[in-house]
């Protein structure tokens, strides 16, 4: 009994001694078999994918009781690039032996409880190699609770601290547990991922909570065998995957599955002391980042000595592109930017110096090395300005991109603020402007990136403000108070409310432009502090005596913040008691923009507005366009998660004609994110008093006298102040103002000056002149990468996920020109009225973009990903002789012929799965991840590393195909004008929308030369404005023209007593009308494009235009002829706009003679008393070519469907043959009634809401007359 006893209480202190918490016998040694692999694509069969694999043995030995050894041996690294099932994993031995080499020596790290604390490796060891270690590491990092089956907590990890939930379950043969952990990797707390370049772009979470472009998922499974030492992994299995699409996931997306396991092999006693060299920290086992910069994900190239390989490749671009952009070399640009981004600062000056005496050179340097984005390309600008020896362009230019594009970081922030001080930055205006803006744009990324903001980065703006305030300098405040609002620091606006009226504590009277300044300065800190803004915009917006516009400028920026529904409330109180119809007109036409709002940003804002507008609209509802407005249209798609939206804003008062300011803005939603684009605004201070309330003479329908009446005013200029800008204007791009300047009175009499016809030889426009006839070259190109967002992430193997855009382009513009002027210039300007100027010209304009989107793993060691690559080059060259005689009013052109086929813009983009390691750069791999469409019919269902799928989980794919060619030939000059296009799709449906945009795309337009049924000798143009005769039988034409204009009109009669007797009143009067028709009237205006062939007569067509104006009516005919041997051509137009009674019409007929084909065309509006405006208009034809009536079929099979999506109605009955009808009837304030009449079919819909409001009845009676739609018969 006793030894029972016995026996059972060792067996319990044995079982009371085996642990399952994860750790390690400082006395043991273990061996592990390890692997790791990634792959990248699209999960399908049939396409393309790329992956790494990495196989080993890890040995850990123990060294103290919480200090560990690991050891990496039998290292083998394997690449995958093709199709799964087909392609196998290749190795790759000189990057194995080249990794290997850095595992040669061992790692320490710190473990204890199932935690890795530190890790510690030699000094020479690369943090990639080690943020692999770290993947390894990271299987040792469990909690076991052995009291719970079901628990989570919040833990570290190699993807930072993050939310873990832990399943556990015990297998009672081997007593082993099987534990399974599931890391909330999207949500982590503190996680191990960095964005870079969307600094200016603002969090759109509305947009998030209806999808998101990238959703990551981890997973763990660990076998753990109880030992007294602890729970001893026996197996460990990680599972990570991750979504990504540019649009919503659920729509289909770009897959990565990352998977490791690691095996017990063996457990020994470790037999010797091990000693080990010298170490260092390496930190934790949250993954650490390598420098970003440099490493550029859709290249790969060898990085050693770059000096030299910049240099060459700098004067490789130059030569390249010389005289038109080379699309070819244009993706070399980014690799210029890798080589310049790991070249020490004195590397950068040396180039400097070798390329500061070549001007192609020096321009093509200064425009790549603002990519350089930290300390150095500081320093290289500092030298630049105290040394002077770049000019204010180069400077301007340059620091405008380097501070837009540098790293905010404290210390950068720091070396940037001694721009401001420099001598150099005051030298000139636009430089001073270009330094204080961009100083601004730097501190708002700043802000992006550190919150809080500190003050300090924003104190010397905030010092030159309140200086500028004190001086009452109006350029100082100004300027100032626009680099605040790039700034956006909500440190700021109490600097901000000190120009404010009503709001700042000692009162200031400061001019209007410079309120306006300091309204929009708010404009950013509007989303970082919404309260402290809706406080003193609100302020603002009820002050009374305040000028008008400032009100409403601070009512834009009230609503910048995205007021709540009680503050909507309170503005739409007020606006009920207002009596400024200017400030009441733009208040409720931007409330009622965003009450139709459709974008995810104005969600809650939009239901606010709609409820103001039941109770503003019965008042304000049917103020006309007199008044101040603004306009917001915006939509967005919850598929594509992108959308747009532009706003327009007119401010006006009562005390001038003229808008004060009108500002242009648009916005670009992506990927849960608002992006600004570009903004611009033009305020017109001056010449808002120069107009007045009012221009005497001005009828308001753009007639001549119109025109003369603003002539007018304009000539009384010199009565402008001095000291107030005639006009401002500025640009914004991504929210950030870059461009600003004020035009005054001084440069406008400089200009008037210089172009005036007695200026003589003191004019620059005569410098010109001379500089023209002697003969000018010049050329320019700007490389310019537009953007660089890149995100960066973590992945369980340790290996930096990247998904980065690249949009880069290359613009370019070359003229070579000489000109003659007969007789010559000799006293003056005005000379050339009366002179015959000859141009010969030739030259290029245009650009290359180049698109990236990468999805992968980014090391300085290996590439492997998916890459979305497009490249949308514009080219148009040009070269021909011009004659211009101003006095005859005639004007000609001489092309040569098209003798080779050249291409005006296409467009090419394809998807790839890529491969790429340093060892073999040139040896890339880029497989398309589409294949030929042959092969793509052989479905494959061994998946290789991607999940293997049974047959009946293989969803089919749809093929598709399409490719055409279209072309516009003409004989008779011996060129055509084609469009070709191909598509190449392999799609699932529930890969909807992203199946659109992946596959190889090309679509192109090109001028091709044809057979010419003549030798073309030169392609000549001429337009002459003054009176000529018709040169092609005009009495026959005239004729002609007779006969179909009073077919015409009989067609064309109306069927009401009062427009009957007006027409028969025209034509009661035979004699005078024969009269007129017997005389050979002059051509207003006519245009000849014909091919020249030495002697042979010329071919191509002439048009001729008449205007034969009558009271209240607007005569024109417009004939084009076919000029040639036999030819007999024509087409004969006649066109009647009636301002009596608001209708136009037009009457076509063309083909030999004008006898094969006719239609008409007819638009007139109505408003009788006490019924709604109307506009009708009608298309009537009698015979048209086959191909005309081919697209108006297609058009008419197309039109329900799209009406349908557009919420029309449809009704089949039958209309008028041959016709098709529109009318538009306004049925609200803010809604349309439409209808559309088709021989077959009527579609239409009723109370279509419209941005714009409806014009009230007295404003629209002023541009039409009371008139009855009744007779809008046949046309």
């Amino acid at each position: 009994m006793r030894g029972f006893l016995l026996c059972c209480l060792v067996a319990l202190a044995t079982c009371e001694s085996v642990h399952y918490e994860p750790g390690l016998n400082p006395r043991k040694t273990y061996e592990y078999k390890y692997e790791g692999v990634v792959n990248f694509g699209r999960g399908m069969p049939n396409l393309a994918e790329s992956g790494v694999r990495m196989m080993c043995k890890v040995k850990i030995i123990g060294v103290s009781a919480q200090t560990f050894m690991l050891q990496v041996s039998d290292l083998a690294f394997e690449e995958f690039n093709g199709f799964p099932g087909k392609n196998s994993f290749d190795a790759s031995p000189k990057l194995t032996k080249r990794i290997a080499a850095q595992f040669v020596k061992p790692f320490m790290f710190e473990y204890a409880n199932g935690r890795v604390s530190e890790i510690l490796a030699p000094a020479e060891v690369s943090d990639t190699i080690v943020n692999i270690v770290r993947g390894i590491l990271g299987f040792f990092q469990v909690t076991v609770k052995t009291t719970q089956r079901v628990y989570e907590l919040e833990e570290v990890g190699i993807h930072g601290l993050c939310q873990s939930n832990y399943a556990i379950e015990e297998n009672m043969k081997t007593k082993e547990m099987i534990i399974t952990q599931v890391v909330d990797v999207s949500n982590c707390r503190k996680k191990a991922a960095i964005y870079r370049g969307m600094a200016t772009t603002v969090v759109d979470k509305i947009s998030k909570e209806k999808g998101e472009s990238v959703v990551s998922t981890v997973r763990y499974v660990y076998t753990v065998r109880p030992t007294a030492e602890g729970g001893l992994i026996a197996r460990a299995h990680g599972l990570e995957r991750q979504h990504f699409t540019p649009f919503n996931v659920k729509g289909g997306s770009f897959k990565m599955q990352a998977m490791k396991e690691l095996v017990l092999l063996g457990v020994t006693d470790t037999a010797v002391n091990l000693t080990v060299g010298p170490m260092e920290s390496k930190g934790s086992l949250v993954y650490k980042f390598v420098d970003k910069e440099a490493n550029i994900p859709i290249l790969m190239e060898n990085l050693d000595d770059p000096v030299p390989k910049a240099v060459e490749l700098i004067k490789h671009l130059a030569q390249a592109n010389i005289y038109q952009i080379d699309s070819a070399t244009t993706e070399e640009t980014i690799k210029l930017y890798q080589l310049l981004r790991v070249i020490p600062f004195e590397g950068l000056e040396a180039m400097w110096k070798q390329f500061a005496g070549n001007e192609e050179h020096r321009r093509w340097f200064l425009d790549m090395i603002v990519e350089v984005n930290d300390a150095r390309i500081l320093k290289f600008l500092e030298l630049r300005f105290k040394a002077g020896d770049v000019s204010a362009t180069e400077a301007l230019e340059t620091l405008l991109l380097a501070f837009n594009h540098l790293q905010a970081i404290p210390e950068l922030v720091e070396m940037a603020k001694e721009f401001l001080t420099m001598p150099f930055s005051k030298s000139n205006t636009y430089v001073w402007h270009t330094v204080v803006l961009a100083y601004g744009s730097l501190v708002n990324k700043y802000c992006s990136y550190y919150t809080p903001c500190p003050v300090a980065a924003v104190q010397p703006l905030l010092d030159m403000a309140l200086d500028g305030l004190k001086k009452g300098n109006d350029a100082d405040m100004v300027i100032v108070l626009k680099a605040l609002g790039n700034a956006g620091h909500p440190g700021s606006i109490k600097t901000i409310m000190r120009f404010l009226p009503g709001v700042a504590a000692t009162p200031v009277e400061l001019p209007a432009h410079v309120l306006s300044a300091a309204v929009q300065a708010m404009r950013l800190i509007a989303t970082r502090d919404p309260h402290s803004v809706q406080d003193v915009t609100m302020s603002l917006f009820v002050q009374k005596d305040l000028p008008v516009e400032i009100r409403m400028l601070a009512f834009v920026i009230l609503f910048e913040t995205k007021p709540p529904m009680a503050l909507v409330s309170t503005v739409t109180a007020h606006l009920l008691e207002e009596k400024d119809l200017h400030v009441a007109s733009f208040a409720y036409s931007y409330m009622r923009s965003f009450a139709r709002s459709s974008t995810p940003d104005n969600h809650f804002l939009s239901t606010a507005c709609n409820v103001a507008m039941k109770i503003l609209a019965p008042k304000f509802g049917r103020l006309s366009y007199h008044y101040s407005k603004a306009l917001l249209m915006d939509w967005f798609n919850d598929d594509f998660l992108i959308g747009t939206a532009s706003e327009v804003l007119m401010l006006r008062s009562a005390t001038s004609i003229l808008p004060t300011e009108i500002l242009m803005k648009g916005k670009f939603y992506f990927i849960g994110r608002i992006l600004q684009l570009l903004e611009l605004g033009i305020r017109a201070d001056g010449i808002k008093e120069l107009f007045g309330a009012n221009i005497p003479g001005l009828q308001g329908d753009l007639s001549f006298s119109d025109f003369q009446a603003i002539f007018n005013v304009l000539q009384n200029w010199e009565t402008l102040p001095e000291d107030k800008p005639v006009l401002s204007v500025y640009s914004r791009a991504s929210g950030q103002e870059w461009f600003f300047a004020d035009l005054n009175k001084e440069f406008i009499h400089e200009v008037i000056k210089a172009v005036s016809p007695s200026a003589g030889k003191e004019s620059p426009v005569w410098g010109m002149i001379e500089n023209l006839q002697r003969g000018i070259s010049w050329h320019k190109t700007k490389p310019f990468l537009i953007f660089e967002t890149r995100y960066f992430q973590a992945t369980t193997l340790g290996l930096p996920l990247e998904i980065s855009k690249y949009y880069e382009t290359v613009n370019g513009i070359t003229v070579n020109a000489k000109a003659s002027v007969n007789p010559p210039l000799t006293e003056r300007l005005g000379q050339l009225l009366t002179s015959e100027i000859s141009l010969e010209t030739d030259g290029f304009v245009g650009f290359t973009k180049d698109f990236w989107v990468f999805h992968g793993i980014n090391t300085e060691l290996f590439q492997c990903g998916v890459e979305l690559k497009s490249k949308f080059p514009i080219a148009i060259p040009w070269k021909f002789t011009a004659k211009i005689n101003i006095r005859e009013k005639k004007f000609e052109l001489d092309f040569p012929p098209c003798n080779k086929e050249f291409e005006l813009a296409s467009i090419n983009s394809n998807v790839y799965a890529v491969s790429r390691n340093i060892e073999e750069p040139a040896l890339a791999k880029m497989t398309p991840m589409m294949p030929n469409v042959m092969d793509a019919n052989d479905e494959v269902v061994n998946m290789g590393p991607t999940v293997v799928k049974s047959e009946s989980e293989i969803m089919p794919s749809d093929l598709w195909h399409p490719k055409a060619t279209m072309c516009a030939e003409s004989n008779i000059y011996g060129a055509s004008l084609c469009v070709e296009s191909e598509l190449k799709r392999e799609y699932y449906h529930e890969e909807y929308p992203l199946y659109y945009f992946l596959g190889y795309t090309h679509l192109a337009c090109k001028v091709v030369p044809v057979h010419a049924t003549n030798p073309v000798d030169k392609i000549h143009f001429e337009v002459n404005a003054g009176p000529s005769r018709h040169p092609m039988s005009v009495h026959q034409l005239l004729e002609t023209l007779r006969r179909l204009s009073k077919e015409a009109t009989k067609q064309l009669s109306l069927s009401s007593d009062s427009a009957s007797s007006s027409r028969r009143s025209r034509h009661s009067h035979p004699d005078i009308v024969t009269e007129g028709w017997d005389s050979t009237p002059e051509a207003v205006f006519n245009i000849k494009a014909l091919a020249m062939s030495g002697n042979t007569k010329p071919e191509g067509y002439d048009a001729a235009v008449y205007y034969t104006p009558e009271a209240d009516i607007e005569n024109g005919q417009l004939i084009v002829s076919q000029v040639g041997e036999e030819a007999n051509w024509k087409m004969c137009t006649d066109a009647t706009l009636n301002k009596l009674h608001a209708e136009a019409k037009a009457h076509m007929r063309w083909g030999a003679e004008c006898q094969s084909y006719e239609m008409s065309m007819k638009a007139a509006t109505a408003h009788l008393p006490g019924s709604k405006p109307t506009v009708k208009a009608k298309v009537h034809w009698t015979k048209i070519p086959e191909s005309m009536a081919e697209i108006g079929r297609r058009v008419e099979r197309y039109i329900p469907g799209m009406a349908f999506l557009l919420g029309f109605y449809q009704q089949h009955e039958i209309n008028a043959k041959q016709e098709v009808s529109a009318s538009v009837v306004a049925a609200s304030a803010d809604s349309i009634d439409m209808k559309l009449k088709f021989p077959e079919y009527t579609v239409y819909r009723q109370a279509i809401p419209i941005p714009l409001p409806v014009a009230s009845f007295q404003e629209f009676q002023h541009y039409t007359s009371n008139t009855t739609m009744d007779s809008f018969g046949d046309a």
